[in-house]
């Protein structure tokens, strides 16, 4: 199975990182297919698509969120970003920017140098609360793996395309402490959970167990029904 399929079989428990919540994890394999883009792309659809809605580091909707879903992803991976692209749209518009679902990212940087990278100057954009709009425009602009795609150019362009972000800033502070222990909690809770191939996810009532779905399409509807059965739960 490759490490980056859809998921991974795995079983374990871990702790989400600023949250106290028990995660039970149990994922599948799947396939995806992307196109690769050059400069920032969809920037308004970005923009739009977060705008008004809370950020808390790598943290995406209201803390009052009865439903929490956890996310492990890497950058580079092109299955994370067709997900990003074809279903997280979805489900933003239908669940967390309605108040009913908080995301939470954890970045993995397995795919090569320039998973570590992007996943650096994403988490340093959190620091600005714009962790998600670096994100979603990387994964607009996703090139082939390993190509070295992630330029300085490419980054820089992604942050002057971000309203209220300093670039300068996002940049000079990837390698600062708290974007070295944002990965580090991030690996320590994949390793945990025994997560080693992305996008992987779980769903589950905000303070209680979170279980992870198994995902049967990289579209929203992948994911909508063990989201529906969470808010109902």
């Amino acid at each position: 199975m490759s490490r980056r399929a859809l998921a991974v079989v795995a079983v374990a428990v871990a702790v989400l990182v600023g949250g106290g919540l028990a995660l039970a994890l149990a994922v599948t394999s799947g396939e995806a297919k992307h196109e690769t883009s050059t400069g920032p792309a969809a920037v308004s659809e970005v923009a739009a698509m977060l705008r008004g809605i809370p950020q808390q580091g790598i943290a995406l909707g209201s803390p009052r969120a009865p439903v929490t879903l956890v996310e492990f992803a890497d950058p580079q991976c092109p299955y994370c970003g067709e997900w990003a692209r074809t279903a997280f749209p979805e489900i933003v518009r239908r669940y967390v920017r309605t108040g009913k679902v908080r995301v939470v990212f954890n970045g993995m940087a397995f795919v090569g140098p320039d998973s570590a990278t992007a996943l650096r100057t994403a988490l340093a954009a959190g620091r600005q609360g714009r962790f998600w709009n670096v994100l979603e425009l990387l994964f607009q602009n996703q090139g082939v793996e390993n190509t070295g795609w992630v330029t300085e150019p490419l980054l820089r362009s992604i942050g002057d395309a971000v309203p209220g972000l300093d670039t300068q800033t996002m940049l000079d502070e990837r390698d600062s402490p708290a974007v070295d222990r944002s990965i580090s909690e991030a690996q320590a809770l994949a390793y945990r959970a025994g997560v080693n191939a992305t996008p992987a996810f779980a769903v589950g009532r905000t303070g209680q167990t979170l279980h992870a779905v198994r995902l049967e399409s990289l579209d929203a509807s992948g994911l909508e029904p063990s989201l529906d059965a969470a808010l109902k739960s």
